[in-house]
């Protein structure tokens, strides 16, 4: 691969973008302002492991510092070291055990990375602490991606990051036992429970609840139901913090749904991610409620598993998720903004990128032409994507932080039987609220 000429009109307008939009954060003069002429390039070829849960530290002699988690670190390395390469920069990737805190931290004290691989729904909250930069990215290579993905990188109408992978949940089955996947709950349950009595099967489903519950997991209950949700969504598609929708009439009728299923014990507070793959694995249970995250799993049980979208509650609609998207942001105070922003604008929009990623995770790529290559080879991934096709984005306002463990334990406590859905759900929104007032 030829080195890239970095033209300077192209490098002036990055930086003057990276300095305007951080709202008065200033980065950092870079190092090296002209890539591409430095007399040798050098990365570690191997990404940098923390000692035990340490955050990484970084060398104040690298141009481009990234953190990733393990699990991204080999693909990120890869292009990283091609990147170096063909810039005559200095390049180094660390693996970083809690990227969101770890990369708050360090930023704040000007020991930050430069860029950072992350979900999508921490972008209020950075944003908020003016730890990361707008990206420069044309409307020309905006139009390649997926547009619920493109959607999930902004806040307040501006781009923080370049996408590579979306998720969600959806319905796995097991066709040995289930040839056709249901659609409605009702379906399920009736299928399911014929499966228990015929021993064949030891529960209907397995899902993730958990003594103190599961936000992400339970909200398709609500979402199902017109205004049922956590918060309302502005006309411009942003999600309003002023208005929850928590114990709104149609979130209470899928809390009804939730306590009629843990009632029935359909779902239980006894299953979280230690077992949940497990009873779908050792077919204990025919369905699981899950993400693309466990279908290795199922693969080397042997399990002859279908993906499908969530069934329809009675009463209301299709179960929606919450559409997930991985990302890479670019930090404020990047040591080289111009480097970051180039790494990012013009390396992870390529197809190449974002295949290798999609190999590590098996999350469908967000670049449309990656997704259609792997999509043509590879049902699952469109099995996922099109059980996606109705969802939001999960909120990315720092309100949503309010939300996680309020929301959760409601649930928990829903399906639990220890309290009814309304009176559960009206506490929950008191407390939320509560929460967001404090800031």
């Amino acid at each position: 691969m030829h080195k890239r000429a970095f033209g300077a009109v192209a490098v002036t307008g990055v930086a003057a973008l990276a300095l305007s939009a951080c709202g008065g954060s200033e980065p950092a003069a870079p190092s090296n302002p002209t890539p591409g002429t430095s007399s040798a390039a050098t990365t570690t070829g191997e990404p940098e492991t923390p000692t035990g849960t340490a955050a990484p530290v970084r060398d104040a002699n690298v141009d481009l510092v990234i953190w990733t988690d393990p699990d991204r670190s080999k693909p990120v390395q890869k292009y990283a070291d091609e990147f170096a390469a063909e810039n005559g920069v200095t390049v180094k990737v660390q693996i970083s055990t809690d990227t969101r805190a770890q990369f708050k931290d360090a930023t704040k004290v000007g020991k930050g990375p430069d860029v950072i691989v992350g979900a999508h729904d921490w972008l209020g909250e950075l944003v908020q602490n003016s730890t990361v930069a707008p990206i420069n990215l044309s409307a020309d290579v905006a139009s390649k991606f997926l547009p619920n993905a493109i959607a999930a990188t902004k806040f307040n109408g501006q781009a923080y990051g370049v996408p590579y992978a979306v998720e969600n949940i959806g319905l796995m089955y097991n066709k040995d036992l289930v040839p056709n996947p249901p659609k409605t709950m009702d379906e399920l349950v009736a299928t399911g429970e014929k499966l228990v009595k015929e021993g064949k099967a030891k529960q209907v489903l397995s899902q993730f609840v958990s003594k103190t519950g599961n936000a992400y997991f339970a909200y398709p209950y609500l979402s199902a139901f017109p205004d049922g949700g956590i918060f309302a969504v502005k006309d411009n598609g942003d999600y309003d913090p002023n208005k929850l929708l928590v114990n709104s009439p149609g979130s209470i009728k899928g809390g009804e749904v939730l306590a009629a299923l843990g009632k029935k014990k359909i779902l239980s507070t006894n299953v979280d991610d230690t077992n949940q793959d497990a009873l779908f694995d050792t077919k204990a249970a025919p369905f699981m409620i899950s993400g693309p995250w466990s279908v290795a799993k199922a693969k080397d049980a042997g399990v002859n598993y279908g993906i499908a979208p969530l069934p329809s509650l009675t009463g209301g609609g299709a179960m929606k998720p919450f559409l997930g998207v991985q990302m890479f942001y670019v930090s404020s105070k990047a040591k080289n903004a111009t480097l970051a922003q180039e790494f990012v604008t013009n390396y992870i929009p390529r197809k190449e990128v974002q295949l290798a990623l999609f190999e590590v995770g098996k999350r469908p790529p967000a670049l449309k032409e990656a997704y259609d290559e792997v999509a043509a080879s590879d049902p699952d991934v469109k099995a996922w994507y099109e059980a996606g096709a109705d969802g939001l984005p999960m909120p990315n306002i720092p309100a949503m932080n309010s939300v996680w463990g309020p929301f959760g334990q409601a649930t928990a406590d829903i399906i639990s039987g220890k309290s009814d859905p309304k009176t559960r759900l009206d506490a929950a929104a008191k407390e939320i609220a509560a929460n967001i007032a404090k800031g």
